[in-house]
């Protein structure tokens, strides 16, 4: 029975895995450690929806969707939530160039076709349009989140995305420019610095097409270098659903689309150490993705 052709993000899975398999990370990407463990919406929750709230554990994440002034009409017009995997990739992209460059104000490219080539986002114009949108809903939100440390609780509110240029020109062969700078506020900036996960770039990369996916590697690689060795946690599949489960009326439907999505983690997370079973997943202790060493230098070599 002939195999299958590979697809192109199934090739890429691969020679992503492979690359990490053989070789450390020369770029390396950031989020903060709550973004790590309660993510945006996975689709579109309606636009009548202003609030969002996600907990995990000692983090919980609370997004309020907000407004922006129509330049036709000069009055505030409410956006909705952002959600899907542009925005993820946005806010990895600003934490990691402000942990990288020990800076709140990060550069960012002139036009909306190279910032989508520098997310590897595809650069045709439904899928700009696309990106323009979550920008829009993504710098008109306010995020507040919430940590819990030492038996007090640590809580920052802030729009993390300054506002920019949110709609399109009227010329449509016109190019689609904002500010070469964002500026992100004081207090998320300085939780940054203090709680930044490194994630693997060629991981963030192959995992781009899917929200599932990227909530998962990144929250794995946040918590399974915390687990203390020999003593692995329990997570079962109602805690999971929980966390992954938007949209999954059931948790069987669920746990059949996790464990394919863990398997696609998995091989751009190699040092992952976790069991599945019909209970739920057993976590151990585990190496980072990217080593302190490895960050280290990479954030030397960039200064």
């Amino acid at each position: 029975m002939p195999v299958a052709p590979l697809t192109r993000k199934q090739r890429q899975l691969v020679t992503a895995g492979a690359d990490i398999r053989t070789s450390p990370a020369d770029r390396i990407d950031f989020l903060h450690t709550v973004q790590c463990q309660c993510g945006l919406p996975y689709v579109n929750p309606g636009d009548g929806v202003r609030v969002w709230e996600r907990e995990q554990g000692h983090s919980t994440l609370r997004l309020e969707a907000g407004a922006a002034v129509d330049p036709r009409t000069g009055r505030f017009v409410e956006v909705g939530l952002p959600y899907g995997e542009k925005p993820r990739l946005v806010l990895i992209h600003l934490a990691s160039e402000a942990v990288r460059t020990g800076n709140p104000v990060v550069d960012v490219e002139d036009s909306m076709t190279a910032f989508a080539r520098s997310l590897g986002l595809a650069t045709s114009g439904p899928h700009l349009r696309g990106l323009k949108d979550q920008l829009g809903r993504l710098a008109a939100s306010t995020v507040r989140f919430g940590l819990v440390e030492g038996g007090h609780a640590v809580q920052v509110n802030t729009q993390i995305v300054t506002a920019f240029d949110l709609w399109f020109p009227a010329e449509p062969t016109q190019r689609v420019l904002w500010p070469s700078t964002v500026r992100l506020s004081a207090d998320y900036f300085q939780s940054l610095t203090r709680h930044a996960v490194p994630l693997d770039r060629r991981a963030v990369g192959a995992l781009a097409g899917s929200s599932m996916a990227l909530d998962v590697y990144v929250w794995l690689a946040q918590r399974l270098h915390r687990i203390g060795p020999g003593k692995p946690q329990f997570v079962g599949w109602a805690n999971a659903y929980g966390q992954f489960g938007q949209g999954y009326e059931r948790v069987r439907d669920f746990r059949r689309q996790f464990l394919k999505t863990l398997a696609q983690v998995r091989t751009v997370y190699p040092q992952a150490r976790l069991d599945a079973d019909r209970r739920g997943l057993t976590l151990s202790h585990s190496p980072p993705p990217v080593t302190e060493r490895t960050t280290v230098a990479c954030r030397a070599e960039r200064l």
